[in-house]
């Protein structure tokens, strides 16, 4: 039995649908990253499988159980994390977990001993009685995620966790995550950072309400829509790469070109010639340091798919 069933999913914020008929299965014990750009309806679909929002059409299930007839016991099976610090500012942490742990309906000896162990499990216990607003960006969401964990949830909703923290925060949640998910917790994770979608054992794309891709990493690096016949991809490395851009965009079989870090990543047919492209970027004063042959990451994954779907929106009807 799957974690998360989805279903043909929609939702409508009167004459908007905010949700397409959105279909995916995550497994038990996955990490599933769920992708998209902001204002795709991540978060909507998150609060749809959570019962937070009824869903205007299709159907989800939780472990089971079906969310629209058994939201209470779907709650008790799940924790979530929002964008957002959520908590209390003005409680100190270990009067944070005090409050969540009475919210979440724990026996009383209970309460002292699960929070003994979340505290354990976060690196929590230097910061106990320091009150939650004074904590840095990393402590809060560590001190989010073991208020979200208190119950012991089978399935965990985590809505861009690591936005605006530093990156050996982010690292050191991301281990935590896999910790939990080696003990059978499942995870469904919204983020923006490619490297932590990298890292999940399952990935889906949202675009604007719509599923454009659902897989493994390594699955969607190899679609067809990422890989055209005919075609193969190049890394371009060259100074001033902003102008190198504009230029190689130009050249005759480039097909699509984008700035990764401080080289340039180039989908081109196999009538390319590097020659031209060499030459186009000298006529401008650029001399290219080097090309090489490229295989498709992540990000260039989604970001062809991107092209394609707004190309699609854009293209005149009729």
């Amino acid at each position: 039995m799957a974690a998360i069933v989805a279903r043909n999913l929609v939702r409508r914020f009167g004459d908007f649908t905010a949700v397409d008929d959105v279909s995916f299965t995550v497994e038990k014990g996955e990490v599933f990253g769920f992708l998209g750009p902001n204002g795709s309806g991540k978060t909507t679909v998150i609060k749809m499988l959570t019962g937070l929002l009824p869903l205007s059409g299709g159907e989800a299930q939780i472990d089971g159980l079906d969310v629209r007839t058994h939201s209470d016991e779907v709650r008790q099976r799940i924790g979530y994390m929002s964008q957002k610090f959520s908590l209390y500012d003005d409680l100190t942490v270990a009067e944070n977990l005090s409050f969540y742990a009475r919210v979440y309906d724990l026996a009383k000896n209970q309460q002292q001993k699960r929070i003994g162990e979340i505290v354990e499990m976060n690196g929590l216990g230097p910061y106990l009685n320091r009150l939650a607003g004074k904590l840095s960006g990393g402590w809060k969401q560590r001190l989010a995620l073991g208020c979200a964990l208190l119950h012991e949830p089978r399935i965990l909703f985590l809505d861009e966790p690591t936005a605006g923290i530093d990156p050996v925060a982010r690292r050191q949640l991301w281990d935590l995550i896999f910790e939990l998910s080696g003990q059978g917790i499942t995870f469904l994770v919204t983020t923006h950072y490619m490297d932590e979608a990298e890292r999940c054992s399952h990935v889906a794309y949202l675009y604007y309400g719509k599923l454009i891709a659902d897989g493994t990493p390594e699955g969607l690096k190899l679609m067809p829509e990422v890989n055209p016949p005919e075609t193969h991809r190049i890394e371009i490395t060259a100074p001033e790469i902003t102008r190198a851009l504009k230029y190689a965009r130009k050249v005759d079989c480039v097909r699509s070109a984008t700035i990764f870090g401080t080289s340039i990543h180039a989908l081109v047919d196999d009538c390319f010639h590097q020659a031209d492209l060499v030459g186009a970027l000298a006529r401008e004063g650029i001399t290219v340091s080097n090309i090489v042959p490229l295989t498709p990451s992540l990000e260039d994954v989604f970001v062809e798919l991107t092209y394609q779907h707004q190309a699609q929106l854009e293209a005149p009807v009729g």
